[in-house]
């Protein structure tokens, strides 16, 4: 198995030497905004401790970070008015992971809305900020 890259985009946000969109964060998680959002919401559940992927996380890291993402997700359901929740986890490079640090997509949907393409595109910063307060909130009231 590959070795995990302390120097991963993840790795450095949790380290806080890249600035995010924080929602959430407690001793095993952090919630963020995606930069390149599929949809108005995309929030990354990211656990703290390093593993690649879901391959080689610890047990009790997964249950850490499951917990968060229902949390997450109900909370965006309310916070963005969505018809459902689209749940994404990629694991190595031929299933479509592109970031080796394990991470979750939260990411509200309504009806007949496909998702935007992962254009490398980075949304708005003003965007991501009021998207981040409105999740936050609706975490909140949960």
């Amino acid at each position: 198995m590959t070795a995990y890259d302390t120097d991963n985009i993840f790795a450095k946000i949790l380290r806080g030497e890249i600035p995010s969109h924080t929602v959430h964060e407690d001793d095993d998680t952090l919630v963020i905004m995606d930069v390149m959002p599929q949809a108005d919401g995309h929030a990354l559940v990211i656990p703290k401790s390093a593993s690649r992927n879901l391959l080689d996380a610890e047990p009790m890291a997964l249950g850490a970070a499951i917990a968060v993402v229902q949390r997450v997700a109900r909370a965006s359901k309310a916070a963005f008015d969505a018809d459902g929740i689209s749940i994404m986890q990629f694991n190595e490079a031929a299933g479509g992971q592109s970031v080796f640090h394990l991470h979750f997509h939260v990411i509200p949907r309504h009806e007949g809305v496909p998702l935007r393409a992962h254009s490398g595109q980075m949304e708005d910063q003003d965007v991501l900020a009021a998207n981040a307060e409105k999740l936050r909130a609706a975490l909140a009231a949960l």
